[in-house]
């Protein structure tokens, strides 16, 4: 989800070691697939990982497992990390300047499914949380330094929420105009924060931990308002994830560090993207 694919992934290898586990195959075919999303749906640093152009996207996202276990024959991933909800209409600029085209390019009249995870990007809400509320830790650990920031400077949280909500129901609506017969489903953002307690993952102040399952809780508010408003089927990866965030004894988000060959700090471990893929075949029927 973050917009800066760092110099950490651009350093690391394009070819790693396949995961292990798979999920079960359902026989029903979804003859045209695309995938469309930011780094949450990218899976950077998943093995294995193409670094190409600078998107970061794996070959092991939830795209990639959902495509094997449809048995579809026609599948684009176009999916992209550091994307935002205008990067599916209009050109992205990835690390070094790369251009990446409009994913929405790849939804056709002939596409009959889509996923889509997108809107952490937007207003920067996803990095105000991993990064400039991390960073203001250590000027009151104790305390919540982040919610006051947030309180006096912004980003005003409600106010993000219905811009978010208004852009990805604008998404939404062209991936309806672009593949009137395709079956949308929105899927959620796995979550980073518990629900108490604290780890070093997630170096908050202590009192801050609340302010991040605000800002959590608000952009899944978001996208579900958008489903709604649209018919969209919402895939809810916030409810799914519960006991699995960073600070979880079985994490299916990385933590602060990023680990080669494993996920990108604060970004899917393979164990989530299975996760995703196993609710999206449930809303399926599958």
């Amino acid at each position: 989800m973050l917009k800066l694919v760092s110099g950490t992934v651009a350093a690391a290898l394009t070819l790693l070691a396949p995961l292990a586990g798979q999920l079960p195959v359902a026989h029903a075919a979804a003859p045209s697939y695309v995938a469309l999303g930011d780094s949450y749906a990218a899976g950077p640093l998943i093995p294995t990982t193409d670094l190409a152009a600078g998107c970061a996207r794996s070959d092991h996202n939830y795209g990639h497992l959902l495509a094997d276990a449809l048995d579809v024959t026609d599948f684009v991933d176009d999916t992209c990390s550091g994307a935002s909800t205008r990067d599916l209409t209009h050109v992205q600029r990835t690390f070094g300047d790369a251009r990446i085209p409009p994913q929405m390019r790849a939804v056709t009249p002939t596409t009959s499914l889509v996923t889509l995870t997108i809107g952490g990007n937007d207003l920067d809400l996803f990095s105000t949380l991993v990064r400039t509320c991390t960073q203001l830790r250590s000027a009151d650990p104790q305390g919540s330094p982040c919610a006051r920031r947030l309180a006096t400077q912004g980003p005003d949280l409600d106010g993000a929420v219905a811009t978010i909500s208004r852009n990805v129901t604008g998404v939404l609506r062209t991936i309806r105009r672009k593949a009137p017969d395709a079956k949308v489903l929105l899927v959620g953002y796995l979550r980073l924060v518990p629900d108490r307690g604290s780890c070093v993952g997630l170096p908050l102040a202590a009192g801050d931990y609340a302010e991040g399952r605000r800002i959590s809780r608000g952009l899944d508010r978001a996208l579900r308002q958008a489903a709604r408003r649209t018919g969209t089927t919402f895939v809810d990866m916030y409810s799914a994830s519960a006991g699995h965030d960073i600070c979880a004894d079985t994490p299916w988000v990385n933590g602060n560090v990023t680990v080669r060959e494993k996920a990108l700090a604060y970004h899917p471990f393979a164990a989530g993207m299975r996760a995703d893929a196993r609710e999206v075949l449930r809303a399926l029927g599958r």
